[in-house]
């Protein structure tokens, strides 16, 4: 069929939304009617001519009590689904009533095979008909359908030619364009612009254009949407081996979330005559590709994916037992000798569904994988290093899958206008583009649109998408082509830490704030003030006043000012607290420790000790005399409360290596003082205040060291670098290697601008304070 006829075919179709259901449907909503009609239409005129033998057979497999008669139906019908169902539908347009009408309906749509049942269902097309046969729509919807016209049969009917499986769904295929297009604001959810999907495409297959032989090929899109991705991918590369003179067959497989996407993709596999791939498509809510992968075992040559952005996974993480229990092979990789987890934020999901797909890769044959997904800008640089997204661009780069990235005009899609990547790789790289990794800047090729639609303001014209893949293909440095090695994605985290230095002293002050060691100070001092040293000394003997002020207090009225300062930490205390707050063994243990610290200070005395190492030593010296049996723990709490960080203090040792044992490395934290008049090695305890990270290239000329010794040590010479700490990160910065510094005006340019301003107003001043009195 000509284009000029499909495209009438489809306005046809198109306006029955206006001309039945204007009154019974807001606009948003005609889609929900006029998809599953215009399938239901053409499956009911493809089985028409073998709708008898249905029957029959129907009739002989229930006589025989086959139950499994799936099969053989569909041979009878000659198709990949069938109706057992008395009825056509031009057999219900004469119905006298409108209930006998949906009772008909309801029973021909019962009538058809598992699969079309399954997108009937996705659809949610039943709820629809009790709306229909209330406002007595249904019947001339289907009279519509059936008008003399219009021929959805792909045999002829008098003057109207027949409409072939292409061209039926490609007008399917338009009217779902168009549904999206009009209502735009979630077009971007289930529908990728064509332009940008035959971007995709081409960067896909025609690096390998002259490597693809006869023979089957798997695509697969694990986001599949309406499909729309697949359709494209399997055109241009039919049309590439045409090209070469190859014969391909492509089997298609997609995995979608969204019920109603999920049933139009699958409707229009069925109505171009592919019925088996149309069994290859699985979906519905209980379809997540992340949590419920329905192609475990599965390889696939070509794949490619527009997922979700910015969408929260949090159902799937718990359904797969949380970060702690996921163990899915998808998202826990070897990588070398190490496990990498791949496993991102809960909160963006985006490039676990890469993942997903580069587990699919091939690895055993000559073509391997190829996979062309769209990312938001994100995917480039979230994740620290040794996180999720972080690992996966380590995991891809460093096994050296990652072709190209190719940055996208801005407003390319309808639900968004942010900055858009497509991401190309495989694992059969060539061998010129081994080692290195080619960005593409290609956000200023690209033609307006005279209408928006949605965020949508500009496209990729066909000149444009010839443009990106051949800087693609040439592979060479342009001022949008930048060629890098991989590692100049790559760095490492490198942990630096300084010693802790403190000065110390047994002063009064400084004991007393034991007295609330065991947190929740600003309550603790408000039931102190009220109960006074019994509270410590003799906690039994206050245990009912404190129930009675812990209770009041947690009720207190958020509007009572005069105790809004004391009682303010009281309101709302959780139980925990309150339980805590009564438990009279935690007065007593702080009371404890006021009484050791003070036996400490007798023996110590209040004065100042600027070695922090001199006044541990001491402590444990008067801690053995005065035969003092507190915990590590007890102590910690004491020695923390009567000390303070000093820049000026020695560091605090935290262990001193035996003789022998370690060699002296000060930039590892290794350092060689002498004590006692011997020389040893120690290392000092960490200042968690002053920890710091620095972020280190692989490519850094002398790699950590050399980093370190020249923009660490000279202005920090104390610290040192925790090798066990350090991890591998990658991340992408197009800005960083695209930007281009606005050029700034030569000086004699502005001062002929200065002196032509002045020539302007030369004379201005004189004419306004002309006549003016002095």
């Amino acid at each position: 069929m000509d284009q000029a006829q499909l495209n009438w075919l489809t306005n046809f179709i198109w306006n029955i939304a206006d001309d039945v259901l204007r009154d019974v449907y807001v606009r948003g909503k005609y889609r929900d009617v006029i998809l599953p009609m215009t399938v239901l239409r053409r499956l009911d005129a493809v089985l028409e001519p073998t709708k008898q033998a249905v029957l029959e057979m129907k009739a002989a497999l229930d006589r025989e009590g086959v139950t499994n008669q799936d099969d053989a139906l569909r041979a009878a019908s000659g198709q990949a689904f069938y109706n057992t169902s008395p009825f056509l539908l031009r057999d219900l347009k004469s119905r006298a009533t409108q209930q006998k009408l949906r009772d008909d309906f309801e029973a021909y749509l019962d009538g058809f095979s598992p699969n079309v049942q399954d997108i009937l269902t996705n659809f949610e097309f039943r709820n629809q008909i009790p709306r229909l046969s209330k406002a007595d729509a249904l019947g001339q919807l289907i009279e519509k359908f059936l008008d003399k016209d219009i021929n959805l049969s792909p045999q002829p009917s008098g003057d109207l030619p027949g409409l072939d499986n292409h061209s039926m769904g490609t007008m399917f295929e338009e009217l779902v364009r168009r549904f999206n297009e009009d209502n735009n604001e979630e077009a971007g959810e289930h529908w990728t612009p064509r332009d940008a999907v035959r971007l995709m495409a081409n960067l896909m297959f025609l690096p390998v254009a002259d490597q693809i032989e006869s023979g089957t090929y798997l695509l697969y899109d694990c986001a599949c949407g309406t499909g729309g991705m697949l359709t494209v991918a399997e055109e241009t590369l039919q049309q590439i081996a045409r090209a070469h003179r190859k014969r391909v067959a492509t089997h298609l497989y997609g995995q979608e979330i969204n019920g109603e996407t999920y049933a139009i993709c699958k409707a229009d596999l069925l109505l171009k005559g592919d019925g088996d791939a149309a069994d290859n498509i699985i979906g519905g809510p209980e379809h997540s590709t992340l949590s419920n992968d329905a192609f475990r075992s599965r390889e696939f040559d070509f794949m490619l994916a527009n997922p979700p952005y910015g969408k929260s996974w949090k159902s799937d993480l718990e359904r797969m037992g949380g970060k702690a229990g996921l163990r899915d092979p998808r998202f826990r990789v070897m990588h070398g000798d190490e496990e990498l987890s791949l496993i991102t934020r809960s909160s963006d999901g985006q490039m676990l569904f890469l993942a997903n797909m580069l587990s699919k890769m091939k690895h055993d044959t000559p073509l391997g994988s190829r996979i062309a997904e769209v990312h938001n800008g994100s995917s480039l640089f979230t994740g620290d290093a040794g996180q999720g997204e972080s690992n996966i661009r380590r995991w891809i780069i460093e096994n050296d899958w990652l072709e190209a990235i190719v940055a996208l005009p801005l407003n390319m899609f309808y639900n968004t206008g942010i900055a858009t990547y497509v991401w190309v790789l495989t694992n059969r790289k060539p061998e010129h583009r081994r080692g290195k990794v080619q960005l593409i800047d290609a956000t200023q090729w690209f033609r307006p649109l005279r209408k928006n639609m949605g965020k949508k303001n500009c496209e990729l014209s066909p000149e444009d998408v010839q443009r990106i893949c051949d800087t693609f293909l040439r592979f060479e440095e342009t001022t949008q082509s930048k060629i890098f090695p991989n590692a100049a994605f790559g760095y490492w985290k490198v942990r630096v830490d300084r010693p802790l230095r403190l000065h110390s002293q047994l002063t009064r002050q400084r004991i007393d704030a034991l007295r609330f060691a065991s947190g929740d100070e600003g309550v603790r001092a408000s039931l102190y003030d009220a109960l006074g040293d019994d509270l410590f000394e003799n906690p039994r003997a206050v245990r009912e006043e404190l129930v009675r002020l812990v209770t009041e207090w947690g009720q207190a009225e958020a509007g009572d000012e005069d105790d809004a300062e004391a009682g303010s930490a009281a309101r709302g205390l959780s139980e925990k607290t309150k339980k805590k707050l009564l438990d009279l063994s935690t007065w007593q243990r702080d009371a404890d420790l006021i009484t050791t610290a003070t036996r400490l200070r007798q023996v110590l005395g209040d004065g100042l000790f600027e070695d922090h190492n001199v006044f541990l030593e001491q402590v444990e010296s008067a801690r053995g005399d005065l035969g003092i049996k507190a915990s590590a723990a007890e102590m910690k709490l004491i020695i923390n409360a009567v000390s303070w960080r000093e820049e000026s203090a020695p560091p605090v040792i935290k262990k001193v290596h035996k003789p022998g044992k370690a060699q002296p490395d000060p930039l590892r934290g290794l350092y060689e003082v002498v004590i006692g008049g011997k020389r040893c090695v120690v290392e000092y305890e960490t200042d968690t205040e002053l920890r710091d990270y620095e972020q280190i290239p692989l490519l850094e000329e002398g790699g950590i060291e050399a980093f370190i010794r020249r923009e660490v040590l000279p202005y920090t010479p104390d610290a040192w670098i925790v090798e066990s700490e350090t991890k591998v990160g990658y991340e992408i910065s197009f800005t960083r290697h695209f930007y281009q510094p606005p050029q700034l005006r030569m000086l004699a340019e502005i001062a002929a601008d200065i002196r032509a301003l002045e020539q302007e107003t030369e004379g201005l001043l004189s004419e306004i304070t002309k006549g003016a009195t002095t």
